[in-house]
């Protein structure tokens, strides 16, 4: 069986498309290829960073890339993970199925230390279950 080629997109490619792009390549396995890219570049967000490790996942190598690095892929799967991206997400020639879910931006979030900590990790947490169930559903085991 192929492998699955997934796209997640998100506005800047720099906290929740990284994060469901951890989590997915964790729930897939070598059943696909998981990639992340951004309709903007803002790089990979340290607290993505730390809260990913926190549950064990290493997303410090990944890279903040912009949708164009991916046009040639022939992906079978686009998820966008924001409002913006789906938006603004360019046509793709491809036959890939679409698929969206809004999760709030955590970058966003303002206030003490300790409040956008617990934000990036209520969001973490969100995708982390959302992307668990994507996988099930629609990356078959053989």
């Amino acid at each position: 069986m192929a492998k699955k080629k997934i796209l997640i997109l998100c506005t800047g490619n720099s906290c929740r498309s990284q994060m469901a792009e951890g989590y997915l390549r964790q729930f897939a396995g070598e059943r696909a290829e998981i990639y992340s890219a951004g309709v903007e570049v803002h790089g990979v967000n340290p607290r993505a960073v730390a809260v990913m490790k926190e549950d064990g996942i290493d997303i410090s190598g990944h890279t903040s890339d912009h949708i164009d690095k991916y046009n040639e892929i022939d992906l079978d799967i686009v998820i966008t993970v924001c409002d913006k991206a789906k938006e603004s997400c360019p046509y793709f020639p491809t036959k890939a199925l679409k698929f969206h879910r809004n999760f709030p931006d955590p970058a966003k979030v303002t206030g003490s230390e300790a409040h956008i900590d617990e934000q990036f990790r209520k969001i973490r947490d969100l995708i982390k279950d959302h992307f668990r169930q994507f996988a099930e559903e629609h990356i078959p085991r053989p």
